[in-house]
């Protein structure tokens, strides 16, 4: 019993410093101290569709929600090559400027409008999230494209947000309405994309979805969010595969794409 008592002096010892660093803001191994890392957590299993009984092939659930036909490229890969180890996954279309959460299983919970990078790119701008925002050009502000593990987190705001590239400081959030010009809400409720790109780089969603879709996603367990290319081709960026092709002629999968490492946001 003397030994057990000893064992958790020593582990409360050892977390207790980095309870204390993520509630004030710290990032761990870093001068910065304006925002909190995201936090891990277990991944949490859940029931796959089941295959089309003609072929065999498994596909993302889409039930009546609208997507283009990328964004269900994305989706069936990856289901069928479970890519998202077995996490809740995000599609962001930048071209439609719309958000797609997917449970683990790959069952859609819901899709809405986003605001994007004011800026046309599929690159960060290197130490970009080092940089105060009124540093930052309107050319430089783009939503980076690419594969990228994601959790939960704080802003600079004290606001909880979804990160999904820490380092770049582009975060998951809900949509920010503090200046009255850029006119956020009203860019999101119009029906066309054509005027969704307003943000710094960072994805801006309804208050409504925030809350209700994606943080309940993300609420224990991290996340993998794919944020789909504008200027180049999906398959350059994911390395993914036609699921029909791949299970009618037994083509070998590619090699999934590099993830993401480690996840202040530029709104």
């Amino acid at each position: 019993m003397g030994m057990f008592r000893i064992a958790i002096v020593v582990l409360g010892l050892v977390l207790l410093p980095q309870y204390a660093a993520a509630l004030d803001g710290a990032v761990p191994g870093s001068s910065k101290s304006t925002s909190s890392t995201p936090r891990s957590a277990p991944a949490r299993s859940a029931k796959a569709p089941p295959p089309d009984a003609a072929t065999g092939v498994k596909r993302a659930v889409f039930a009546r929600v609208q997507a283009s036909r990328d964004v269900r490229h994305i989706a069936d890969w990856v289901v069928d090559s479970a890519d998202n180890q077995n996490l809740p996954f995000v599609i962001v279309d930048k071209v439609n400027a719309k958000i797609f959460v997917f449970d683990a299983s790959g069952r859609i919970r819901g899709a809405a409008a986003a605001l994007l990078g004011i800026a046309r790119g599929d690159d960060t701008v290197p130490g970009i999230g080092d940089r105060e925002l009124s540093a930052i050009g309107p050319e430089e502000r783009t939503t980076p494209a690419g594969r990228f593990v994601a959790a939960r987190g704080m802003s600079t705001r004290g606001v909880d947000v979804v990160w999904v590239d820490y380092d770049s400081g582009v975060s998951l959030h809900r949509v920010i309405n503090s200046n009255a010009k850029e006119r956020r809400l009203e860019r999101l409720a119009t029906p066309t994309p054509s005027d969704n790109r307003i943000s710094y780089g960072c994805i801006n969603v309804p208050v409504a979805f925030y809350n209700k879709v994606l943080n309940p996603s993300f609420a224990d367990t991290n996340g993998i969010v794919y944020v789909l290319p504008e200027t180049r081709s999906i398959r350059e960026v994911f390395g993914s595969y036609d699921i029909e092709e791949r299970h009618q002629y037994g083509a070998r999968a590619p090699q999934n794409a590099t993830v993401s490492g480690a996840l202040p946001p530029r709104q």
